[in-house]
Order: C-alpha cells, then sequence, then structure tokens
C-alpha cells in the first residue's frame, strides 16, 4: 500500500495540486485575528475577511487575493517557518510541525463536507467586516 503524498513529500517538494488540496476550507486562516503581546497566544475574532464567502468558506478572488488584500499572506514553505498564526487544525501548520493531518481533513475522508461535519468550519459562524467594524468587540474562543 503506498503512502499518501503529504506523508511522504516534504512540503517545499509539493506539487502546486498538492499543497493546495492540503487546504481543508475551514476558513478559520481568513478571520481577524490578534497577538496577545504578553503571551504571545493568537486570539481570533469572528470577522471574515472581505473575501472570504461566508458560506463556502473560500476566498472569493483567490487569484487576486495578493494584491487586493495587502495583509493577506500567501503561504509557502517558508512562512510555515513559524507558523503559530494558522489555526492548530489547519494541515499546513501540522505537517510543518511533524504532525498527522486531522481524520476530517477532507484528504483523508474524500469527503470536502468532512471538514464543517466535524465542526471545524467556520460557515454559519462568522460576520463581514461590514459588519464587524471593531473586530476586538467578536473575539471568540472556538477556533484550536
Amino acid at each position: 500500500m503506498t503512502q499518501p503524498f503529504w506523508e511522504t513529500t516534504p512540503l517545499d517538494q509539493m506539487t502546486a495540486d498538492e499543497w493546495e488540496s492540503l487546504c481543508d476550507g475551514c476558513g478559520k486562516c481568513c478571520l481577524e485575528k490578534f497577538e496577545d503581546e504578553d503571551t504571545g497566544r493568537i486570539v481570533y475574532s469572528r470577522v471574515a475577511c472581505q473575501l472570504l464567502g461566508l458560506d463556502s468558506c473560500r476566498c472569493t478572488d483567490y487569484a487576486n487575493r495578493a494584491r487586493l488584500m495587502p495583509d493577506c499572506v500567501t503561504l509557502v514553505p517558508q512562512v510555515l517557518e513559524s507558523p503559530k498564526w494558522l489555526p492548530e487544525t489547519c494541515a499546513y501548520r501540522l505537517l510543518s510541525e511533524g504532525q498527522p493531518l486531522p481524520d476530517w481533513h477532507p484528504l483523508i475522508t474524500g469527503d470536502p463536507q468532512s471538514v464543517v461535519d466535524a465542526g471545524e468550519s467556520v460557515r454559519g459562524r462568522v460576520i463581514g467586516p461590514e459588519n464587524g467594524d471593531n473586530p476586538l468587540m467578536h473575539l471568540i474562543d472556538w477556533v484550536r
């Protein structure tokens, strides 16, 4: 039996398709977040980036996101040298830290709905920036 690519291929050697398939579509990385100056802990708000489709939990203009949203971080292996700003369940972070994918990840289940069924998606739990004028008033603790 052949091992899946994410267990055998280093992140910096993955094809573009392999790399993109690591995203589970949870949408957590597209939330406004803050770093606690005292603890270094990343704290999430429920305010989403204006490009996040609130139903699809996918970027509505993925190809142009870095140009349209200057704060958007384009994920490349070099960015993962310090991945603490990514959700603890993020495949990119987990693999960069030598951890396995969660059992609900679509690459394991074969079903993109598994992230929603596992309660890991932001679908139905976030607001657009037009409704979150002060993200600090919308802090959440359900993102692991």
